[in-house]
């Protein structure tokens, strides 16, 4: 069994991986000033951003829930990976070869088939299945013309990763023994199935490969093709498997996550086909479900690539059928709108047709008009409801308030009720205030969910708090200057100079700080980390602890409370003035011992005493005086 991974390697991979490049695969990042970037936490549900990456020191951190650390641990968190499977992943990111010791004593690893044994199974899978659906004279022949009629070329299919699986049954399990992928990686990510012999389990289908945002294909949507396969469902996706959880997921996602964070906005459509008619028309930030309805994780996954916070808001356009179905839906997401910051729209077509019809019908100018006349989500909601009731008579009027104003009081966003009880009394024809009266009885009679709500959410939990960030905390007023010290020590080493060498432990009084302290003194004191690319990096890797890990982490991506870069004399003030603390702390303690000595009876330890109150006092005068000069 192969050893554990050097320290060497270890070191290596931190060095050269840029913290930056792998956050921004799960999360929109903008510039926060300072160096540093912030987007959305992806381990906690938040509207405001409190997410920070510092790609200088490669740390990031969360000033919410408390989250931190490196690239390795950010990847073992988001993904629940092991630490020498997010070793191992980011090594191979920046092709650095992993050296391993000897392999006695080496940590057992968890049981079943690794994360990145079962990725690069779909890997070999989706490029496989790939070049069956080109292959000349083979069955694919079905699959291509399927295509063809949609308006989709090879060059569409081979920009989205479409491929065929072959109707024999074994073609991909052979091709995939051949690989050397055992029959538990097979069939543990769902590629094959074992009856009386292991068999492929899409056969005869069109498939699309589902990708996480970083594009590691993870999953499979396939179509139906030939009226002899033997399973009726027109669509068979992917099922619950360690790397895919299908309400997580998004198609597309992989293909849309930049533009969504350029543009703030996505597009959210309800198959493959329409997904992929969207972004051949233009709109490049459309996704969909796999098999099933967008819900609340859905939300919390694209919130982080549309940067969807109160600081800036975007839009969520959703396209719906016009049919019943499709009002349901709309419903359903409505319900859920309070998930977004962004404002939510959505866009159905007049006729029915969905975007991959429309394409086909009318052309890309089409789709793109189709997402341009969208309409605010609420507004098409109620509408749908009040299409109910014939409100030219007054029983039907009261009737359609009622149910309006049900749904308007189930929204949590409290800013939203007051405009959406406007435009429902704009739209019935009544007086504004007599749709706000409506809307609190509705409030105080409590929801009234629909059948559909219950079954999907039988009660509703309370969400978990997020955790409450570890360590001292950055308000408190009488650790400030121990910690802007530490700050500007890890953040830029470079401006140490002489003053800073005169600080020691006893300078830092909470204990956390003071033992960041002592982390930099053993690596050789912050003036070590003056010519140091990765010296807040190393330092956190010596920190030891959790806590002293999150700390390294906090600080690293904590602004400095200054515009511009620190100087020199900008960190000479903070070390003076810890200086001077230190020495009213000893000057305090010395009189204090003084006020209990007799010196009568004590006279050479009063004396002694009496001299050193005398010389610490001369020291904070000079300290007082440098500080003076440094300002």
């Amino acid at each position: 069994m192969a050893g554990r991974i050097r320290e060497t390697s270890i070191a290596a991979v931190r060095d050269k991986v840029r913290i930056d490049d792998v956050v921004s695969q799960y999360v929109t990042l903008k510039r926060a000033g300072g160096g540093s970037l912030k987007g959305l936490c992806p381990f906690h549900d938040e509207k405001s951003p409190s997410f920070n990456v510092n790609p200088g020191r490669g740390f990031f951190h969360c000033f919410g829930c408390g989250e931190g650390g490196d690239a390795i641990s950010f990847l073992m968190k988001i993904d629940a990976l092991s630490f020498a499977e997010a070793v191992e992943r980011l090594a191979e990111k920046v092709s650095i070869p992993l050296e391993r010791e000897d392999g006695d004593g080496a940590p057992e690893r968890p049981k079943g088939p690794q994360r990145s044994r079962l990725l690069e199974a779909h890997r070999v899978a989706q490029e496989w299945y790939a070049d069956q659906l080109m292959a000349p004279g083979s069955d694919a022949v079905v699959a291509r013309r399927f295509l063809a009629e949609r308006g989709f070329d090879q060059a569409s299919a081979e920009h989205f990763g479409l491929g065929y699986a072959p109707r024999g049954g074994e073609d991909l399990y052979r091709h995939l023994r051949q690989k050397g992928f055992s029959i538990e990686e097979m069939t543990v990510g769902g590629l094959v199935a074992v009856g009386r012999s292991p068999y492929d389990k899409f056969r005869g289908r069109l498939l699309w490969p589902i990708r996480e945002p970083g594009g590691d294909t993870i999953g499979f949507g396939a179509r139906r093709l030939h009226d002899d396969d033997r399973i009726e469902a027109k669509y068979l996706n992917t099922a619950e498997t360690p790397i895919y959880k299908k309400s997580q997921v998004l198609y597309g996602i992989d293909l849309a996550r930049r533009d969504i964070g350029r543009s703030s906005q996505a597009v959210i459509v309800e198959g493959y086909t329409d997904v992929m008619a969207c972004h051949l028309a233009g709109i490049t930030t459309a996704v969909a479900t796999c098999g099933t309805a967008f819900g609340d994780d859905h939300a919390r996954v694209l919130r982080r690539f549309l940067a969807d916070h109160e600081e800036f808001r975007g839009e969520v356009i959703f396209t719906f059928d016009g049919d019943a179905a499709g009002q349901k839906a709309a419903l359903r997401a409505f319900e859920g709108d309070q998930n977004f910051v962004s404002q939510t729209y959505v866009a159905v077509e007049p006729t029915g047709k969905d975007p991959c019809d429309l394409r086909m019908a009318e052309g890309d100018g089409a789709v793109r008009e189709l997402v341009a006349k969208r309409i605010p989500l609420y507004r098409f909601v109620l509408t749908n409801i009040l299409e109910q009731y014939d409100l030219d008579r007054a029983d039907g009027r009261v009737d359609a308030l009622r149910e309006a104003a049900r749904l308007v009081s189930s929204v949590r966003d409290k800013a939203k009720v007051d405009a959406f009880a406007r435009e429902l009394a704009q739209m019935i024809g009544i007086d504004p205030d007599e749709a706000r009266a409506e809307v609190r009885r509705a409030a105080a009679r409590g929801p009234q969910p629909s059948r559909d709500a219950r079954r999907r959410n039988p009660r509703e939990e309370a969400p978990e708090p997020p955790r409450r960030p570890t360590g001292p905390d950055p308000r408190d007023p009488r650790f400030s200057l121990e910690r802007e010290t530490l700050k500007i020590l890890l953040q830029h080493p470079m401006v140490v100079g002489r003053t800073t060498g005169e600080l020691g432990p006893e300078d830092f009084t909470h204990p956390l700080y003071r033992g960041l302290w002592e982390v930099m003194a053993g690596l050789g004191g912050p003036l070590a980390g003056s010519t140091d690319e990765h010296w807040a990096s190393h330092v956190g890797q010596a920190a030891g602890s959790p806590e002293a890990v999150a700390l390294v982490a906090a600080l690293s991506v904590e602004p400095l409370p200054i515009a511009r870069e620190p100087d020199g004399p900008y960190l000479a003030q903070h070390a003076l003035r810890l200086l001077e603390l230190t020495a009213a702390r000893r000057i305090a303690d010395v009189k204090s011992k003084l006020q209990r000595t007799n010196p009568v009876d004590n006279v050479e330890e009063y004396n002694r005493m009496f001299g050193e109150l005398a010389a610490l006092e001369q020291h904070r005068r000079s300290l007082r005086d440098r500080l003076a000069a440094a300002l």
